[in-house]
């Protein structure tokens, strides 16, 4: 069955309006594969339109000629630069395939990459992965730079305090913090009440920690196994770097088994 030119044409603007609604469809060139069958013919730069709102900035079209919206950090990618059916990738980024899916047996799907993953301290004093998430947070302000490069230098913020929780007498319980900050800080846990930092000598309780899952950051945990009534009370995740202090804390209560 062959379609007329016209109805392949209707085809593929009904696609393009479907995949509006699903933001994954629209990205993966659905807007490019209808324009395929222009002739690029010569560059009048007068009839260009002028891309906004651009996170990764512009990338010059198929034609070579007029600008477009280059794709963002995680936006799927053409790989040849002669193809624009996803599109290029825009400044400080590269198309790459992932080897950790082609690893895992998935088929491995090309994504812009930023070129470098230094961390960017920004004017507000936050702290951005890498200059194309800077790039991204600052696209609709003009004449915005960075702090300095690296991460910026701050006390500790708890992203994730730990919760309450309540369970019979025997069974086992964890506490969870989550810190983030630079330097990296130290984390300890205490039970309110008690001057010395657990574990201490008590062979029940155990605590760890190790960095992460956040980039500047420290996940610690509080365990104790074989509870008992007398551990029912309040624990208390303490966090500091040179340049302040904080805590969050959780209750915990004991049933009779």
């Amino acid at each position: 069955l062959k379609m007329k030119p016209p109805v392949v044409t209707a085809v593929l603007v009904v696609l393009v309006q479907v995949s509006h609604g699903f933001p994954a469809l629209y990205h993966r060139g659905w807007w490019r594969l209808l324009r395929e069958g222009d002739d690029c013919g010569k560059c009048e730069l007068a009839l260009c339109s002028e891309p906004k709102d651009c996170p990764a900035g512009t990338v010059l079209d198929r034609c070579g000629c007029c600008p477009e919206c280059g794709n963002v950090e995680g936006q799927i990618c053409d790989l040849d630069q002669g193809n624009h059916f996803y599109g290029q990738c825009g400044d400080n980024l590269e198309c790459r395939l992932d080897a950790d899916e082609a690893r895992f047996g998935e088929v491995p799907e090309p994504q812009c990459v930023c070129k470098s993953q230094e961390s960017i301290c920004g004017p507000e004093g936050k702290t951005y992965e890498n200059i194309c998430q800077f790039n991204k947070a600052y696209a609709t302000k003009r004449n915005i730079s960075m702090k300095h490069k690296g991460p910026c230098e701050s006390a500790p913020v708890i992203s994730m305090p730990p919760q309450d929780v309540q369970n019979f007498t025997g069974n086992d319980v964890i506490f969870g913090c989550e810190v983030s900050a630079y330097p990296m800080p130290h984390l300890e846990w205490k039970k309110k009440g008690n001057k010395m930092f657990l574990p201490g000598d008590d062979a029940h309780i155990s605590v760890q920690a190790r960095g992460g899952p956040q980039k500047y950051g420290v996940t610690g945990w509080l365990q104790i196994q074989g509870l008992k009534k007398s551990d029912e009370g309040i624990y208390i995740c303490h966090t500091k770097n040179k340049y302040g202090a904080t805590y969050a804390s959780a209750r915990l209560k004991v049933i009779d088994g």
